[in-house]
C-alpha cells in the first residue's frame, strides 16, 4: 500500500487524494517530529508563565478574556471539543472526514502548532486504523476554521463520541480505538484549539472537486465533439488559429480536445453540402469557449489550493522565533470564493451541454434527425424525458451557483463578525459535481444516439470508440421505447469511472 510522509512543509493534492480515497498509509518525517517537540517547549514555557496567552492560558472566542488557572487547563481543552462537536443533520463522506484529519495533521506536523508528537502521532495511526469519525453535515461557517467538523474528529482522539470502523460499522470511539491498540490523547495546553481551527474541510473537498472536474471537463469536450457529429456541425470553429487569437489556455486545451475526438469525421461540416448554415449555434460553436473558461476558473483554483496545500492554519500560531502570536489566517475566504467560482462555471457547462442535448432531440434544430430521437415518433417518446432530468439537474446547479461566500452570520457574541461560509460552498460545489456529471451522462446518451442515426456517414474513430465502449458498458442505442433509467444509470457510471475519457483516449491519445 501506498505511504505518505508528511514532513514540515505540506502535503500535495495527490497525498490528500491517495490519504482521502485510497486508504493510504501516513507516517511522521523525522523532521516533522522534531519540529512538533520543539514547538511544545514553546508552549510549555509559556504555559508555566503566570501571563495569559490566547488559546494556552485564557478562555476563547467571546471569552478570551477569562485567564484560566493551571489546573483547569487540561478541562478547558477537553471541553472546547467536546461543546464544539456540536454538529447535526446527515453523515459526512468518509473521504471527506479523511481529508479533514489528514490536512489538520499536516499543519499540526508544520511545528507551528504546539501540539506534542503523540497527539500527531495519534491522528496518523486513527486514520491508519481506517476509523472514521462520525462528522455532520452542518456546524462549521468557515471561519476560525471548520470548527463542528473538526472539533468531531478531535473528539475521536480524546476516545469520545462515534466513529465508523473499517467495517463501515458506526460504534463508540473508545471501542475502536482499544480494538486497534490506540491509545486515546488526554489533550494539554493549546492542543484542543490546535485540532480544530484550519480550513481543512473545505480544502479537501476543494482538492477533491478539482481532480472530479477535471476529468468532467475531458468529458465534456468529448460529449460536446460527438454532438457536433450529431448535429452535422462544423468543426472549422476549432482551429487553432482561432483560439490562439482570444489567448484563454482552457479555451486552446477544449478546442484541441475536441477536434483530436472529430479527426477523420464524415459527419462534421456534411451539412454544407444540402442545407447550408452560416454559423452553428452558440452551444456548438462557442463550447470552448465556455468549458475553457471553466477549466481557467479550475486553474486559479488549484492554485490556490496548493498555496493553501503550504500553509500553517492555526491560531495562535508558534513562529520560528519562538513568539506565539494571534492572527486571523484560518479565515476560510480565499478557499470560500474558488469553491463557488467553480459552482458557477460547473452550472454553465451543465447548462451549455443541456442546450445541445435539446437541440439534438427538436426535429426543426437537428438537420434532419427524428423528432426526439424515437423511433416511431408519436408511438415512442425517445429522449423526450431524458432531457427534461438533464434540464432539472441544471436547474439545481443555477441555485447551486448563488456563492454561500457572498454571505456572513455574525457568531460567537460578535467576536467573529464576518465568516467565509465556505464549508457551505464546499458542500454545494459537492452537489453541483455529482449533477454535472449526470447531465454530461444524459448528453452522451443522446449525442451517441445522433451519431448513430446518421446512417451512410461514418463518425470519427475516437466517436467509434465511445460508442462500442459505451454500448459494451449496458448503455443501449436507437430503438423502441424502454425502461429509460437504467441506461441512464449506465451512462452515468461509465462517465464517473473515466470510461469515457479512457475510450477517446485510446484513440486520440492523452486529451489535455
Amino acid at each position: 500500500m501506498h505511504t505518505v510522509v508528511v514532513g514540515t512543509s505540506g502535503v500535495t493534492a495527490s497525498d490528500v487524494l491517495a490519504v482521502a480515497r485510497d486508504g493510504a498509509r501516513i507516517e511522521l518525517s523525522a523532521d516533522a517530529v522534531a519540529a512538533l517537540a520543539a514547538a511544545r517547549e514553546i508552549v510549555d514555557a509559556l504555559a508555566a508563565k503566570p501571563d495569559p496567552v490566547y488559546g494556552v492560558s485564557t478562555g476563547f472566542g467571546a471569552l478570551a478574556t477569562r485567564h484560566i488557572s493551571t489546573e483547569l487547563r487540561a478541562q478547558l481543552q477537553r471541553n472546547i471539543v467536546r461543546s464544539h462537536a456540536a454538529g447535526m443533520g446527515p453523515r459526512v463522506e468518509r473521504e471527506v472526514v479523511r481529508a479533514l484529519m489528514f490536512l489538520r495533521l499536516k499543519t499540526v506536523c508544520s511545528g507551528h502548532t504546539g501540539v506534542r508528537p503523540q497527539v500527531a502521532q495519534t491522528m496518523a495511526d486513527v486514520l491508519n486504523a481506517g476509523i472514521t469519525p462520525v462528522v455532520h453535515e452542518y456546524g462549521s461557517l468557515g471561519c476560525s476554521g471548520d470548527l463542528a467538523p473538526l472539533s468531531h474528529c478531535a473528539l475521536t482522539l480524546m476516545g469520545e463520541g462515534d466513529a465508523e470502523g473499517p467495517d463501515g460499522v458506526v460504534r463508540p470511539a473508545g471501542e475502536l480505538l482499544a480494538e486497534h491498540g490506540i491509545e486515546a490523547v488526554e489533550l494539554r495546553e493549546k492542543e484542543g484549539l490546535a485540532l480544530l481551527n484550519g480550513t481543512d474541510g473545505m480544502l479537501g473537498m476543494l482538492i477533491m472537486a478539482l481532480a472530479d472536474l477535471d476529468m468532467l471537463y475531458k468529458s465534456a469536450d468529448i460529449t460536446a465533439a460527438l454532438s457536433m457529429e450529431g448535429l452535422l456541425g462544423t468543426d472549422k470553429v476549432l482551429a487553432p488559429e482561432l483560439h490562439a487569437i482570444r489567448p484563454h489556455p482552457g479555451q486552446a486545451a477544449s478546442a484541441a480536445n475536441m477536434l483530436a475526438v472529430l479527426k477523420d469525421s464524415q459527419l462534421t461540416g456534411h451539412h454544407q453540402d444540402d442545407a447550408p448554415r452560416v454559423q452553428d449555434a452558440y452551444s456548438v460553436r462557442c463550447a470552448p469557449q465556455v468549458a475553457g473558461a471553466g477549466r481557467d476558473t479550475m486553474a486559479h483554483a488549484r492554485l490556490v489550493a496548493e498555496r493553501e496545500l503550504a500553509a500553517a492554519v492555526d491560531n495562535p500560531v508558534v513562529l520560528p522565533d519562538g513568539r506565539v502570536e494571534s492572527n486571523g489566517n484560518f479565515h476560510g475566504a480565499p478557499v470560500a470564493y474558488v469553491l463557488d467560482f467553480l459552482a458557477i462555471a460547473a452550472a454553465d457547462l451543465a447548462s451549455i451541454a443541456e442546450r445541445r442535448t435539446d437541440r439534438l432531440l427538436d426535429k426543426n434544430r437537428s438537420h434532419g434527425l427524428p423528432p426526439f430521437l424515437a423511433d416511431d415518433a408519436g408511438v415512442d417518446s425517445g429522449l423526450m424525458i431524458a432531457q427534461y432530468t438533464q434540464a432539472a439537474l441544471v436547474s439545481e446547479m443555477k441555485r447551486l451557483a448563488v456563492p454561500a461566500s457572498a454571505d456572513s452570520i455574525p457568531s460567537s457574541a460578535m467576536q467573529e463578525d464576518h465568516v467565509s461560509m465556505g464549508w457551505s460552498a464546499a458542500r454545494k460545489l459537492r452537489t453541483a459535481v455529482d449533477n454535472l456529471t449526470r447531465v454530461v451522462a444524459v448528453e452522451l446518451y443522446a449525442a451517441t444516439r445522433a451519431v448513430e442515426l446518421r446512417e451512410g456517414l461514418t463518425p470519427a474513430p475516437a466517436s467509434r470508440a465511445v460508442i462500442e465502449a459505451v454500448r459494451k458498458a449496458g448503455v443501449q442505442g436507437p430503438g423502441p421505447d424502454r425502461f429509460l433509467a437504467p441506461d441512464l444509470a449506465a451512462a452515468d457510471a461509465f462517465v464517473r469511472s473515466g470510461q469515457l475519457v479512457a475510450a477517446a483516449e485510446s484513440v486520440t491519445g492523452p486529451l489535455q
